[in-house]
């Protein structure tokens, strides 16, 4: 069994959920270095945000006294929505069309294999 070393969240992350979930998919059980180097050549928009929040789940393990952080490991991410900012698009003949800006909460955890 993993030991669960660290953990770090993100609230009220703009980016839909379904879109942060693809890139959550690729990072999910890959080593810490591993997980960095894949964020940092993905070209979505959101993988840039996930990188600060693994780099901070490694930061809150180093502060915790683990010194072998190499060894640490993304055991789970999870991508939970957040709230919908609601807003309107005007349209013709006086109508108006519903735009929703969805919002997505960050779960990471690091574990050492």
């Amino acid at each position: 069994m993993s030991e669960i070393l660290s953990s770090a969240t993100v609230s009220y992350l703009r980016v839909t959920p379904r879109k942060a979930r693809l890139v959550a998919d690729i990072i999910r059980g890959k080593n810490s270095e591993d997980a960095l180097r894949i964020l940092r050549v993905n070209r979505k928009k959101c993988s840039r945000d996930i990188e600060k929040l693994l780099m901070s789940a490694i930061a809150n393990a180093s502060q915790k006294g683990v010194f072998d952080v190499d060894a640490t490991y993304v055991s789970s991410i999870m991508i939970n929505q957040g709230p919908v900012l609601k807003r309107s698009l005007p349209r013709a003949r006086g109508s108006a069309t519903p735009i929703l800006k969805r919002t997505s909460h960050v779960i990471l955890t690091l574990s050492k294999r």
